[in-house]
């Protein structure tokens, strides 16, 4: 049974701020450093709705990546520590690039970067200074440039051939400890997200431009969670794709405050992989 024939009314739910994009003038644009004498550090400015976030759990099974944008799936590690960059690097990057391959029946999967975020209570998130925290605000991690240029920028010498395939830039999510019930994630159904409700927005590193997609509110949007996920657990999410035969392209997601965590539960720590997968056609 696909989600389609689901009666997602009838799912237990918790109704959660959800920050999108506020209206702006021109292209939203943020620093991802301290901006220039006189700049704001970003113009993409939050718009808080209250929106209800159903749970996923009973209907796990009914999530596909290519129609939602997302997908849970069970993927034990032998990684002992996440916060050891070598670790991750020698350990986890060569697994998680073997389980995508079989699980997405890719040609070819090669992790180009990570990030860890572990919740600090009041800290501002600030890159290149440790973990990370968690992103409060709606959006896509690629846009229908920078996905595809993410592949000339990590396989610069391959990219033009490899871009005649079918490109996807997955993101493979998972809690470090669990059961997680801080800041968990939310993910957008793909099927209720219209192309204009996603509005490309500059990244400006110190020596580079990249672009990501900012969302802007419409009710029709369908949003979901898999509550106290385990460290055995992980998302798909969907942040670019290159087929265009109506397929989801992009997946919405954000972290939020789910009203029913316990004031003792202790604060989310995450890591989060980036990955390109290949296919020929």
């Amino acid at each position: 049974m696909g989600l389609q024939e689901t009666r997602i009314e009838s799912l237990p739910f918790v109704t959660a701020e959800l920050n999108y994009l506020a209206p702006t003038a021109g292209k939203p644009r943020t620093y991802a450093f301290d901006p220039p004498p006189g700049e704001p550090k970003s113009t993409a400015l939050p718009e808080p709705h209250q929106v209800p976030i159903f749970d996923a759990r009973l209907i796990a099974n009914n999530f596909s990546l290519d129609r939602e944008g997302f997908a849970l799936v069970r993927h034990p590690t032998q990684v002992k520590d996440f916060y050891n960059d070598e670790e991750v690097r020698a350990v986890y990057y060569p697994a998680v690039e073997v389980f995508l391959r079989a699980m997405l029946k890719a040609d070819r999967v090669v992790v180009f970067d990570h990030t860890v975020r572990r919740r600090v209570e009041g800290a501002a998130d600030i890159r290149g200074s440790g973990p990370r925290q968690p992103a409060t605000r709606v959006h896509v991690d690629q846009t229908a440039v920078s996905g595809a240029n993410r592949v000339r920028e990590h396989l610069p010498d391959e990219a033009e051939e490899l871009l005649k395939g079918r490109v996807q830039v997955i993101n493979l999510w998972r809690p470090i400890r669990g059961p997680l019930r801080d800041s968990p994630l939310a993910m957008a159904d793909g099927t209720t997200v219209k192309p204009d409700d996603l509005v490309a927005s500059d990244l400006i590193y110190p020596n580079r431009r990249g672009e990501t997609y900012s969302v802007t509110y419409n009710p029709n949007h369908r949003w979901f969670y898999f509550p106290e996920m385990t460290p055995d657990e992980a998302l798909l999410l969907k942040c670019y794709d290159s087929a265009t035969d109506g397929r989801t392209r992009f997946g919405p997601h954000t972290a939020f405050i789910d009203p029913t965590t316990p004031a003792d539960a202790p604060p989310r720590e995450s890591i989060e992989m980036r990955t390109l997968v290949f296919h020929k056609q």
